[in-house]
């Protein structure tokens, strides 16, 4: 696996992210709002975890204005990557092929992700071919 910039985040970070990468860059403010409307979550934890956040690099304040604006510092794929890479390599010894049918096995996939999955696997064949 390619070397880590940045740690891998916790499960509050990654609630945190995930709202930063839906909303764009959010105030402490905005980013509470958004947790609070699925689970009880204190402003100042908020405040707490971006600051740690930011120390880590996981997000990037911006403090140009009077209330400072947070922003994902890497996008939701490349954090997404590092995640599956980690978990493959820790679970699965590095295989890609048992990730897969254990993900698939787990959970009724759609029949547009099968289609997804379908052409994604076509498109590594071709790769390979080439």
């Amino acid at each position: 696996m390619a070397e880590e910039t940045t740690p891998r985040p916790t499960d509050a970070e990654l609630a945190i992210l995930r709202v930063l990468w839906e909303r764009g860059p959010s105030t402490v403010r905005e980013v509470h709002d958004e947790l609070s409307a699925s689970q009880e979550t204190g402003y100042t934890t908020v405040l707490k975890l971006l600051q740690i956040m930011t120390d880590k690099g996981l997000v990037v304040r911006d403090e140009s204005q009077r209330a400072h604006v947070y922003s994902s510092s890497e996008s939701e794929q490349r954090t997404q990557r590092k995640l599956i890479g980690d978990l493959m390599d820790r679970a699965f010894g590095g295989s890609p092929s048992k990730l897969v049918m254990q993900a698939l096995s787990a959970t009724k996939a759609t029949p547009a992700e099968l289609t997804a999955i379908r052409a994604l696997l076509d498109q590594q064949i071709e790769g390979e071919a080439k």
